[in-house]
């Protein structure tokens, strides 16, 4: 498949954004698929950022990835919003239309849902109680995603408990809130867990949580990916239950990007994962 009239561009914009793992994984896909373009890193401020989404149109991009600062400003920016990322609260991809408009979506809860049935073909959101702690930018993405898949039974927790109260106004539904210092009991019959916070990362203390009320059973997903294993998911995988790392979220939620942006749906491949890894 190629486009002989013209170079496809895409990009990244953060502040900073050099770090960024989606060049190497969107001129994977470019390659692969025998397109002739590129997925370039754009560094810009947040007092640019108008401009520069402005700008794509004019620059012949198809579209960018935002990431941190611009995820939210943005979408005062934007000139259509999808409902996806308007309850979100954030939106990580912009799409320019053939008349030059830009609109802004959010691909993260897509990315999640895919990354856990990769790893457990038959999970069901609906299976039993799901345990969320967290209550950021993340964990909205997870929330709605975990409702729009059918969860019956949301425990979420939060260091702040405010923030998890009023999450649970927000989404309500299936969201039930739990205090901070009874998490451990909140795993009691969970039929999955969730670490939506950044406890556990690179450079940040350990995730305090005890899993001897756990099912063996149960999925242990942590959104972390730095390191590929955290803490939570070693803990969890030698009592046996199975895990889900942050790596794969990262890598399925730029699939629905690529596609709106060169008209393919690329796939996740063992050579793709390899490659990124040896980057972390």
């Amino acid at each position: 498949m190629s486009h002989p009239d013209h170079y496809l561009l895409a990009g990244v914009m953060g502040w900073p954004v050099m770090h960024s793992r989606s060049p190497k994984l969107h001129n994977y896909w470019l390659a692969r698929h025998g397109l002739i373009g590129a997925y370039v890193p754009l560094a810009i401020k947040e007092a640019g950022l108008e401009k520069a989404l402005r700008a794509l149109p004019a620059l012949g991009f198809a579209g960018c990835n935002l990431t941190i600062p611009h995820k939210e400003q943005a979408m005062k920016i934007v000139d259509h919003l999808d409902p996806v990322a308007k309850r979100i609260g954030a939106m990580n991809c912009v799409i320019v239309g053939a008349d030059g408009s830009l609109s802004g979506t959010n691909n993260d809860g897509f990315g999640y849902i895919a990354s856990i049935r990769e790893a457990k073909p038959d999970w069901r959101a609906d299976a039993g109680p799901v345990t969320v702690l967290g209550a950021g930018g993340a964990a909205r993405a997870v929330l709605v995603s975990l409702i729009d898949e059918g969860a019956k039974d949301i425990r979420l927790t939060n260091r702040t408990a405010a923030r998890a109260d009023d999450l649970a106004k927000e989404f309500g539904g299936p969201i039930k809130t739990i205090a901070w210092n009874d998490r451990h009991d909140a795993l009691q019959g969970a039929a999955m867990v969730i670490n939506t916070t950044s406890q556990g990362m690179v450079g940040q203390p350990d995730l305090d949580l005890k899993l001897d009320l756990l099912p063996q059973t149960a999925l242990v997903s942590d959104i972390v990916y730095i390191p590929l294993e955290t803490p939570l998911l070693s803990a969890a995988r030698q009592r046996g239950n199975t895990t889900v790392n942050g790596l794969g979220m990262l890598l399925h939620q730029a699939r629905p990007a690529f596609n709106a942006w060169f008209g393919v749906m690329p796939e996740v491949t063992s050579e793709l994962r390899k490659m990124i890894e040896a980057t972390i």
